[in-house]
């Protein structure tokens, strides 16, 4: 119901599903989500109407990589509400001052997102600032619930856009989780059919992947962080995990290397007839998609053929401009 709401387009990668010999490919364009080029903007501000309950003297806070921070950021603005973005020594300058740009106080914290998170929490409580977080801890799941929900109005556009097509595979990118599992909400919601749920991580990060191999919430150490920054996350969310260890069937890990190559087909038109702004983070299902159909083993194993209806997401845009320019060398 917000006056500057509108989906998202839904692309077709026709030339990609040639090369590949699929039936169809659709790609979620997150790029062109409100004015934050991120399907994070449905969850964060969505938290923040809700937990403000029409309140004005409320502050909101919360730790981010990036374009969740953008999001709540924004929600408080829309409300003129008060807000602290706490951020790691990791976010760029730019993904900074994108943040600020809604009014919001910018906190540096040393060392990683743990780091900015426990700094977050810490301040939060001292000061009694609204923590909108899009993890959840123990008795902290209500909000990161609200966020999820957020999410899920990707799924309900995906359906009015494909007219209820039933979806063979679904490639969803995961980080702490929580777009994978509310992706999986909203489709156990719409869908009609139940697709096969693949699992993308990076490969120093795949904290999904070895949660499941292990059977419970598995805690990584993060030495070296991907350039999928969104999604260099050492543990699953709790929430998230309980959708995640009932209804995925694969996990996949991928490496960095076909990050900036991926990002350069989109813009250049050579998976679709559309010129498509994709930043780090969107790439991971056409990478883990490319990289299972170019192995036979796996691509009969997963049931990939050529009557497969294929949903990925292009989950953010150039959400850090002067990253994408340096990644694509645009002057």
């Amino acid at each position: 119901k917000w006056n500057s709401y509108k989906p998202t387009p839904l692309i077709n990668l026709n030339k990609l599903k040639d090369k590949l010999n699929l039936k169809k490919i659709y790609y979620k364009d997150e790029s062109k989500r409100f004015n934050l080029k991120s399907f994070k903007a449905l969850g964060g501000a969505y938290a923040v109407n809700k937990i403000s309950n029409g309140k004005k003297n409320i502050i909101v806070s919360t730790a981010t990589a990036g374009n969740h921070g953008r999001s709540v950021a924004w929600g408080a603005k829309r409300l003129g509400l008060k807000c602290k973005i706490f951020i790691s020594e990791n976010v760029s300058e730019s993904r900074a001052k994108a943040i600020k740009k809604f009014g919001a106080k910018v906190i540096r914290v040393k060392g990683n997102y743990d780091n900015s998170l426990k700094e977050c929490i810490k301040q939060s409580k001292k000061n009694n600032w609204k923590i909108v977080q899009d993890v959840s801890w123990k008795n902290y799941n209500y909000v990161p619930q609200i966020i999820m929900a957020g999410y899920c109005i990707m799924v309900k556009e995906i359906f009015n856009q494909i007219k209820n097509k039933n979806l063979s595979h679904v490639f969803l990118q995961a980080g702490v989780g929580g777009m994978a599992a509310a992706v999986i909400a909203g489709i156990a919601k719409y869908s009609k059919k139940i697709p096969k749920i693949i699992i993308v991580e990076p490969d120093k990060a795949e904290c999904v992947l070895q949660s499941i191999k292990e059977k419970k919430p598995v805690k990584l150490k993060i030495l070296d962080e991907s350039i999928m920054g969104g999604m260099s996350c050492g543990e699953v969310s709790n929430i998230p995990w309980n959708i995640l260890k009932t209804s995925t069937n694969y996990c996949v890990s991928i490496s960095d290397d076909m990050v900036v190559p991926v990002m350069s087909l989109l813009a250049s038109k050579h998976l679709s007839n559309t010129k498509i702004e994709g930043g780090e983070c969107a790439t991971p299902g056409i990478i883990a998609l490319n990289g299972i159909c170019f192995n036979n083993k796996l691509r009969n194993k997963i049931k990939l053929n050529k009557n497969s209806r294929i949903l990925l997401f292009g989950c953010e845009g150039a959400t850090d401009k002067v990253m994408y320019k340096k990644l694509l060398k645009i002057k």
